[in-house]
């Protein structure tokens, strides 16, 4: 059971509340990307966090649909990435040096979501672990287009994952604290 499914389990209009949540968390993920925190050593957006969580709360097939959603509303040419519209828009963005790493994102909502159906977002160290577990899944799509496009020659892990280790260990020490907070005050509040 996910947040989500805990929230919605005796709603009749299921199918309207599940596309209205797909496209809040597109939403929230617009602007997590526009949120950028300076952070060494490099500024830290709150994306991977708000991807990640997507999954853990929705599970694997709406937290996909709502990673989806903000796709394709940036391949629309709409300016929902980081560094929009300055540093692109549309697919021409999404074909750049981050394009692996947003692809990544469905395969980090994925993994989330099947780690959170299998409650390991309601203790602290378990979704450590799953935070842990889907951000790194996000850099194999990642790395593998940034090789492609810059080339193998270059360092590329150097470029697209030691920089954001430490980001990505602080996003998962804060989903360790939401995640299982969150769970608490549903509990208490007569959820299941």
């Amino acid at each position: 059971m996910t947040l989500y499914s805990a929230l919605t389990a005796d709603r009749t209009e299921k199918l309207a509340i599940a596309a209205l949540t797909a496209i809040a968390g597109s939403i929230l993920l617009a602007i997590s990307a526009k949120i950028s925190i300076p952070f060494y050593p490099v500024p830290l957006t709150m994306q991977t966090f708000v991807v990640i969580g997507l999954g853990l709360a929705l599970g694997p097939r709406l937290g996909v649909a709502a990673v989806s959603l903000y796709l394709l509303q940036g391949a629309a040419g709409l300016p929902v990435f980081a560094g929009t519209p300055e540093k692109g828009i549309g697919l021409a963005y999404m074909m750049g040096p981050t394009g692996g790493y947003l692809a990544g994102y469905l395969l980090a909502a994925f993994v989330a979501g099947h780690l959170g159906e299998r409650g390991m977002d309601r203790s602290a160290i378990r979704a450590f672990a799953a935070s842990l577990l889907a951000g790194a899944v996000l850099y194999v799509p990642g790395l593998l287009w940034l090789g492609a496009l810059l080339g193998w020659d270059k360092p590329v892990l150097a470029w697209g994952l030691y920089p954001f280790i430490l980001g990505d260990v602080t996003k998962a020490a804060l989903a360790a604290l939401v995640f299982p907070a969150t769970w608490a005050l549903i509990s208490k509040k007569g959820g299941k």
